[in-house]
């Protein structure tokens, strides 16, 4: 999300004063890294991915193996989490189609918080 928002909000202010620090921003992720030393984001950047992945195949298997929530929806999350590097390997044109899972999953789990009736303690 650090990263969009940069990208989103920052980069276009600073494009103009520092246009190298643009290059290798934008470098880092779909070409030549440019000039610029970025320091440690481009490492961040790699992790990013492995730690999504790692982050929601395991909130999915507690989410289920807790009991608490519906159990398949945490199953389906966690499934979706796994199912994201597949996106790399289709057509631009399907890839947000894998996303639909995790959509599904994270809105079953927010119906399912939302919806909770808590009970009356004396």
């Amino acid at each position: 999300m650090g990263f969009s928002f940069v990208e989103a909000f920052i980069l276009p202010h600073v494009a103009t004063a520092l246009p190298a620090f643009v290059q290798a921003w934008m470098g880092m992720f779909n070409g030549p890294a440019g000039k610029f030393g970025l320091g440690f984001l481009p490492t961040i950047w790699t992790l990013t991915g492995p730690v999504y992945i790692l982050g929601g195949l395991l909130f999915g298997i507690a989410t289920f193996r807790a009991g608490i929530l519906p159990r398949w929806a945490g199953a389906l999350l966690a499934l979706s989490t796994v199912l994201a590097p597949i996106a790399g390997l289709l057509p631009n044109a399907s890839q947000p189609k894998i996303a639909i899972p995790m959509g599904l999953a994270l809105a079953w789990l927010g119906y399912a918080l939302w919806s909770e009736r808590r009970a009356q303690s004396s």
